[in-house]
């Protein structure tokens, strides 16, 4: 009921083309009309004309104002003669008894003749008798010979030798009319998908481009409209999804600094009492003999050791995670690098009896930080050489793969337990703590390593070897 109320665009656009193609079919029947009234009235002014000018030859020849019989056509029944003079005066009219006064010169078929030799009219009779009648004048020497029959001529027999074109056209409107509803629904489609799509984006609901429209230029603009309007709307849901994603990490960066500043906190609280109680004691006890003292200020060093080392390693994760922009990039050797850390680590794994392999010979530069690749292989041969009980380490590379180098840093230790594996990279860590303190561990060590490692575009894994011990093994970008 709606529908018919408010008529939709493609009825709309459907009833204006049938009334534009039947007006177009009405104003051609129109213009036919006329123009075969036209040549009607033209027809019968050329044959009138023929009677007037034999009309005009039998006057001549005779020299009398009279019409014979015979001069008469018989296709003409009812054929008015009426000569007039250059006055206006009729002078014989074979219709007539007696000449009317009035002058003729007025008559619209008289005032033709005698301004351009010939010319015709129609109009009703004045006589009593009515009816409408054709006159035909022309313009001899010295009068005007006219003639006029009854005019009757009905628009059937005007438009009859053109039934068969009407109804031709006729036919071709309803052809294009049923054409044109196929048409305008089928752009009407088009606008009630777009109007449809301008609700749905005025409400702001999300749009899917599921369905095609057709294969035409209203049909690409209107695909065009919707489809940038579903990007501009997964746009903005991948940004307000970002924003999450960046808010959450955020909130996760500020709970990883208050978790690690607890940390800290509590990591500095035993070397610093540590200290505390040695130092406390030297200062009470003046007397001490000289074997403690000595002990009490090797404990107070190593507290102190620990404490700096602590430091120096939340420097480093600090440096990575707030200013990892300000951290120097240059080309760096990772061979050399390799071989002056195992070189660092050779003299302490020899009293440990422990034999350090070192497989690296990449040679080409890689884009990175010195600093931060040699605490990589500090932290992974130190973390072997004091927890995994090995006599043997190895440093190897694999093949470069995608613009990558992976290296692999293995002992022959008793690795771990499968469920520490996945949290050997988290701050502060320990998988025995009394031992880790014993040894001077802060429990940032590999996670120090995993930053450094990601700060080059990398990644870092870790696993227990079939064999026995673990294998850390991890990617730098090298192009």
């Amino acid at each position: 009921m709606d529908s018919w109320i408010k008529p939709t665009y493609h009825r709309r656009l459907f009833v204006g083309l049938v009334a534009f193609s039947f007006l177009m079919l009405g104003c051609f029947a129109i213009f036919q009309y006329h123009r075969e009234k036209q040549f009607k009235a033209e027809e019968l002014n050329l044959r009138l004309q023929t009677v007037n000018s034999r009309i005009m030859d039998c006057l001549a020849g005779n020299g009398e104002v009279s019409v014979p019989a015979s001069v008469i056509p018989h296709d003409f029944p009812g054929l008015r003669i009426s000569i007039i003079n250059d006055s206006g005066a009729v002078i014989y009219d074979n219709t007539l008894d007696s000449m009317p006064g009035t002058s003729h010169l007025d008559r619209e078929e008289i005032a033709k003749a005698m301004k351009h030799g010939e010319g015709f009219s129609i109009r009703r009779h004045s006589q009593s008798t009515g009816g409408t009648y054709f006159y035909a004048a022309k313009r001899g020497n010295g009068y005007v010979v006219r003639s006029a029959v009854p005019y009757t001529v009905s628009l059937n027999q005007l438009l009859a030798a053109d039934y068969v074109f009407l109804w031709f056209m006729l036919m071709v409107t309803i052809v294009m009319c049923i054409i044109g509803f196929f048409a305008t629904r089928r752009v009407g489609r088009h606008v009630e998908r777009l109007n449809q799509f301008a609700e749905m984006a005025e409400r702001g609901e999300r749009i899917f481009d599921t369905e095609p429209f057709p294969n035409d230029e209203l049909g690409n603009i209107s695909g065009n409209i919707v489809r940038l309007y579903a990007r501009l709307q997964q746009a903005i849901a991948d940004r307000d999804r970002q924003h999450r994603i960046a808010l959450h990490e955020q909130q996760e960066k500020h709970r990883i600094k208050r978790q690690l500043t607890n940390n800290i906190n509590h990591e500095l609280k035993t070397p610093v009492a540590s200290m505390q109680v040695c130092l406390e004691t030297l200062i009470q006890h003046k007397n001490l003999p000289e074997e403690k003292r000595n002990e009490f200020i090797a404990r107070c060093y190593a507290a102190n050791e620990r404490l700096r080392k602590l430091l120096a390693d939340v420097s480093v994760i600090t440096r990575m995670e707030d200013g990892g922009g300000t951290i120097e990039r240059t080309p760096v050797n990772i061979c050399d690098i390799a071989s002056e850390i195992c070189s660092e680590y050779d003299i302490m794994a020899k009293e440990k009896g422990v034999v350090i392999s070192n497989g690296i010979t990449y040679g080409q530069p890689i884009t990175g930080n010195a600093s931060l690749l040699e605490s990589v292989f500090r932290n992974l041969i130190d973390n072997a050489l004091a927890y995994s009980g090995a006599n043997h380490i190895e440093l190897k590379q694999k093949d470069t793969d995608n613009g990558y180098l992976s290296i692999v840093v293995a002992d022959n230790g008793s690795g771990v337990a499968p469920e520490h594996l996945p949290h050997l990279f988290e701050r502060f860590y320990r998988i025995d703590k009394g031992r880790s303190r014993q040894v001077g561990g802060t429990g940032l060590g590999l996670s120090i390593v995993r930053n450094a490692v990601a700060w080059h575009g990398g990644t870092i894994t870790v696993e227990n070897r079939r064999e026995g011990g673990l294998a850390f093994t991890f990617t730098l970008k090298t192009e």
